[in-house]
């Protein structure tokens, strides 16, 4: 998952040269959906999810159809590596509303200290100054951030007992309609190039299809709030993809901020030894 959701911000930056970012969400949300839902009614797992519409419908506002548009938004004004810098702040967010909402699930001391661990690593990799960037950007980061923590702990309380695939399906396909009507009038006079549609294929079919079944089991697995200290290893992926990519440079406190980033996420996600695990959040896993 670290490395899936750590090369999206590089062909994020590549796509929304040439396309906007609201048909970049409908393509990649279409695309996704169009992998997911025949595999899910093939399964079965589209049974039953209209009585949890509404829920649903959350859950995908929250954690695709306003974050991918703001993200995509964002990066039309910052770098790839300083976008996926800004959101290392989501398991401190996460970490945040389980403590308000009292979930179990929610970061004692320790576990907070590797965070913010991590959290200094992350900005040792790329060497932060929001100084002279843009504040609206910054913004619509911020929100990204918030909607990817509160995304996983929706998924715990409200549909615990749906099927993964069928949900990730569903939420795709409804922000894929909901996007159509904007994307077809902001269509691009000609065709993309090639790395564009290549940028957008990928995210479709790897970065979305692919990551959601892996991060439903993720959650199953750890719980909504560790599953999301995968955002520390992300810009970490993408520092390494702007070195090797795009060239940019390579410095001793990516070197040094990398091992920080490790430390914290191994810190931040060990289980408590005198606690039981965590319980399955997705009752029938694809």
């Amino acid at each position: 998952m670290c490395v899936i959701w750590g090369i999206p911000y590089l062909m994020i930056r590549v796509a929304v040269r040439e396309l906007t970012p609201a048909t970049l969400v409908f393509a990649r949300t279409a695309l996704g959906a169009a992998i997911l839902v025949p595999i899910a009614a093939a399964r079965g797992e589209l049974q039953g999810l209209w009585r949890y519409r509404w829920p649903l419908l959350a859950f995908a506002a929250i954690e695709i159809a306003m974050p991918w548009l703001f993200v995509g938004s964002a990066e039309t004004r910052l770098s790839s590596s300083l976008t996926a810098l800004l959101l290392a702040a989501v398991p401190l967010i996460g970490a945040v509303v389980a403590t308000f909402s009292g979930d179990d699930d929610a970061l004692g001391g320790t576990r907070l200290f590797g965070l913010l661990l991590g959290l200094g690593g992350v900005a040792a990799i790329v060497g932060l100054n929001v100084g002279n960037t843009d504040v609206l950007a910054l913004g619509e980061v911020a929100a990204v951030a918030v909607g990817y923590a509160v995304g996983p702990i929706m998924l715990a309380r409200w549909l615990s007992g749906v099927p993964g695939l069928g949900v990730i399906a569903v939420a795709l396909a409804a922000c894929a309609v909901g996007y159509a009507p904007v994307a077809a009038l902001q269509l691009p006079s000609s065709l993309p190039a090639g790395r564009v549609l290549a940028s957008v294929a990928c995210l479709a079919a790897i970065c979305t299809a692919l990551a959601f079944v892996l991060f439903f089991r993720l959650i199953a697995e750890v719980g909504p709030t560790r599953a999301t200290v995968i955002t520390y290893v992300n810009p970490a992926v993408a520092a390494v993809l702007g070195v090797t990519v795009l060239g940019e440079r390579f410095t001793a406190g990516m070197a040094g901020g990398f091992a920080l980033v490790l430390a914290g996420s191994f810190i931040a996600t060990r289980p408590a030894r005198d606690t039981p695990g965590p319980p399955a959040v997705v009752a029938a896993e694809p």
